[in-house]
Formats: C-alpha cells, structure tokens, sequence
C-alpha cells in the first residue's frame, strides 16, 4: 500500500534519517518537503532538505520553505549543541544544486492536497507553524487529508527542553494547541515511543554502507548526535525520533495507541507541555475533554523499530 505523504521537516540529524526513509521506503510516495525553523534556521532546513534529496539522487522532490520563527513568542536560538550548526553535525556538505520550490510551505501543502483529495498524510517532525499557516489559508484542509502525523509531544514522559515540555511543541506552542485540536484524523507519536528506540552505531555502519553518497552524511552527522546523547542522556546511539513517525505510518503494530483529547498549553512555566485527557475518563471539569479525538502514542516495540529503520536504509 502507498503512501502518499509531505514530509514537514527542520533538518537535523534525526530529520535527515527519516528524510531518508521516506526517499527509499518501497510504501513511501514523498510528494514534497516543506521546512521549517526549529533544530536550525530556515535557510538551513531548506539548505538541507535540498541536499538530502540530491544526495539520494531524488532531485526531483520539491522543498519549500516555510516558518521562520514561532507565531507568537520570540524564537529560541537553535540548539547547535545538539545537532551543529550546519544542522548535520557540522560535517563538510557538498554545494546543493537544485532550487526550492517557488511556493511557501503553507501554500504547497494546500495545493497539494487539494490536487488529492481524501489521499495525503502529512508528516510533521519539527515545530508545526506551517500547518498551522496551512490552516489559515484552508480550513477545510480538515476534511481533506487523509491523516495527520505528528512527532511531538510527551505525555507520561516529561519534557527534553523543559521538565514538561518536548522541543517542537515547546518552539511553537500557539501552532501546536491549534494544530492539535484542529479536528483532522491526527496521531501524535511523542517522547513516551521515541525515547524507548536507540538507533545503535551497529545500526549506523549498516545504514551507511546502504546508503552511498547519504550514507556518509546520515553516519557523520550521526557521530556528532550520538556525543550529545551519551553525555546528556547517557545512552550510546541516538534516538531516532523522526523516523519514529514514519514507522508508525508503516508499521502501526509496533506501537499501542490510546484515543484521546489533546491540548497545548501556550503561557507560563508549563508553555509547550501536551496535555492528554483519556477518551471517556472524567476528571473535575469537563474543559480537558473538549478538544477533539485524536490518537496518542503510548507504547512501543523499540527494538523493533530500530530493525525496521535500518533494514529500510541498509
């Protein structure tokens, strides 16, 4: 079964496995990048979506660009320590040769889901400013796309940039709480699934060797991530969150899932933290179960997901 996806992106070590996932995988039709700022600026985001494409020899694939900052509060510096500044752990990078597409990424994703109705699934792995922008110039992109997949969010797990809060919701709170809540078929896959996949440097050496001309970035830039883990989180490899996403949308038996409300919060200590409320749980008011019914990612065959993501790569 195909599917037929715009992979929304700010890349990143983690973004550019998945990119490349979503480039190789048989069941993956890319109908296009779209970036965003968040782990680097937009022009990098756009610089490496370029690149990861030429480099897989996909050339083809439109990037367009999109949000620059947040919608409302000021942007945060992007996290260099993490992922470099170049965001590909500040390896050298062949000059890109193709051009983004003359489109902003809201208007592409309009545009291409209006093109096909009922069949594209968004996949979003950094903050969500431009489906929200999307949003605003459709609302009825609601009922037209297929599903809606989201890498962010922590519910039971706490946060990775705050004690609450995870980076892409944190960098955008305002668009994820309407993002969120906007009333499409959406799944989030967060900090609760992602943290339990260590993507191993015996992983690594088999991605690269598969890999060509990427493989040699996705390892490089790999070796740059995996310092930060090892020393921030005490684990050796990295978890591969965006990817994560990606193997949802293939192979959703590996994960348990839970239906569910869903809300952002915008202000204060707590900015960015997802907030879950248990489809038919009550609790003292009622205004936690009031957004629509999504599905939430809760559990998940980590080790398994790991295999998958190098088996596609290798």
């Amino acid at each position: 079964m195909s599917h037929p996806i715009i992979f929304d992106t700010d890349p990143g070590v983690d973004d550019a496995q998945a990119i490349a996932i979503a480039l190789r995988h048989p069941d993956i039709e890319l109908l296009g990048l779209t970036t965003t700022y968040g782990n680097v600026d937009i022009e990098t985001a756009t610089h490496n979506g370029l690149l990861l494409c030429e480099l897989a020899g996909r050339g083809d694939v439109p990037v367009a660009q999109g949000a620059a900052g947040p919608m409302v509060k000021p942007r945060h510096p992007a996290p260099a320590h993490i992922h470099g500044a170049n965001g590909l752990g500040n390896i050298e990078l062949p000059e890109v040769k193709g051009k983004k597409d003359a489109r902003s990424a809201a208007q592409f994703i309009v545009d291409t889901v209006n093109e096909r109705p009922g069949e594209v699934t968004l996949v979003a792995v950094g903050p969500v400013g431009n489906l929200a922008a999307a949003l605003q110039l459709d609302p009825a992109l609601t009922e037209k796309v297929k599903r809606v997949v989201i890498m962010g969010g922590s519910v039971r797990e706490g946060g990775n940039v705050t004690p609450v809060a995870e980076a892409n919701m944190f960098n955008d709170p305002h668009a994820a709480q309407r993002v969120l809540t906007a009333g499409w078929p959406l799944t989030l896959v967060g900090l609760d699934v992602t943290h339990r996949c260590v993507l191993t440097p015996a992983h690594m050496q088999r991605i690269e060797a598969g890999q060509g001309e990427l493989g040699k970035v996705l390892a490089g830039s790999y070796a740059f991530y995996r310092d930060f883990y090892r020393e921030f989180l005490g684990i050796d490899g990295c978890c591969p969150h965006d990817s994560c996403a990606l193997a949802w949308l293939l192979r959703p038996e590996l994960f348990t899932t839970a239906p569910g409300h869903l809300a952002v919060v915008t202000e204060g200590l707590a900015e960015g933290q997802t907030l879950f409320a248990p489809e038919g749980r009550g609790f003292i008011q009622e205004r936690w179960s009031q957004t629509p019914l999504v599905e939430v990612c809760l559990e998940v065959d980590g080790e398994a997901v790991v295999e998958w993501i190098a088996d596609t790569l290798s």
